[in-house]
């Protein structure tokens, strides 16, 4: 604005000078200096338009350099995100596809193990019935083979009681051996019913002998057997009162423990099987213990080889 005013001056001023009638030499001489001015003013005007087309020349370079450095950090930067996707692209292909293909595999082998785990608990189960089978058994060929025991003494003076706590006039009908050996083959020929009536009876007439600890622990797994798990428990805790160390103490606990965990009682049961690897841990069932109770989700430390001092010594 300012340049276009002193155009428009020198113009008008110009103007004047053409239009202005002839005068004299001073007046001359003044209309000389002016026009001397003008031209200077002329000149200057001239020198501050191309330092303007300069400056307006220098400002266009700068902003187009600058668009162009802000076009290039754009490339850039497009640039780079497109390795980081393409880097976080590869390392999801080379590390979470092998990872999802380990869990796979991991879940596939934890079911295998689960599998192989209730093969094993069910192999147990198989030789824990073989054993007391083989137990039945040789109970049956001792009782065959021991002398029948006397009748209870009745004590004098008319109700006395029997070795078994039972009334002296209740005398028994049948002898030891044959009263075990008749219930021990019931239990085995499926007449369950019938077999816990005759080892009540054992009880009931020969309860201090040394095979009443055995009638016990049938009565209980018969129940075990017909599936009457809260009267197989009762019938173990009888087996482990009244005859709290015997050679069917470990058998009770571990049935006691298998009815308990039966029943849905799994910390019960586990504990029972804990009892009998404290107690026995050189019994054979002591290992078969320590897998219900890891089956079980217990922690369960390896039972020792060798069987605590004092535990007498196991009989069929």
């Amino acid at each position: 604005m300012m340049f276009r005013g002193l155009s428009v001056c020198v113009l008008l001023a110009l103007a004047a000078l053409t239009l202005t009638p002839s005068r004299s030499p001073a007046a001359n001489k003044e209309i000389q200096e002016l026009q001397r001015d003008i031209a200077g003013l002329q000149e200057q005007l001239k020198l501050m338009r191309q330092s303007q087309d300069r400056q307006l020349a220098e400002i266009r370079t700068l902003v187009q350099q600058s668009l162009g450095a802000a076009s290039d950090a754009n490339k850039s930067v497009a640039v780079i995100q497109s390795g980081f996707q393409q880097n976080l692209r590869e390392q999801q292909s080379k590390v979470v596809t092998p990872v999802i293909g380990l869990s796979s595999r991991m879940d596939q082998v934890s079911s295998e193990m689960h599998s192989m785990q209730q093969g094993l608990a069910d192999l147990a189960g198989l030789i824990s019935r073989m054993q007391t089978q083989l137990t039945d058994l040789s109970n049956a060929v001792k009782v065959m083979q021991a002398p029948p025991a006397p009748p209870p003494a009745a004590i004098p003076g008319g109700a006395g009681i029997g070795s078994a706590g039972a009334p002296a006039s209740e005398t028994p009908s049948i002898s030891a051996t044959d009263l075990y050996s008749n219930a021990m083959r019931d239990s085995q020929g499926g007449k369950l019913d019938l077999a816990v009536q005759e080892f009540s009876d054992y009880l009931r007439w020969y309860g201090n002998t040394e095979l009443a600890p055995n009638a016990q622990y049938y009565i209980a797994s018969i129940h075990a057997r017909q599936q009457d798990y809260a009267n197989a428990v009762k019938e173990y805790d009888l087996v482990l009162e009244r005859y709290p160390d015997n050679n069917k103490t470990a058998d009770a606990l571990f049935g006691k423990g298998t009815a308990l965990v039966k029943m849905g009682r799994r910390t019960d049961g586990a504990r029972e099987f804990q009892e009998l690897i404290k107690r026995y841990p050189g019994h054979p069932l002591a290992t078969q213990a320590c897998t219900q109770i890891t089956n079980l989700g217990f922690r369960c430390e390896t039972p020792s080889a060798a069987a605590p001092k004092g535990v007498s010594k196991r009989r069929n």
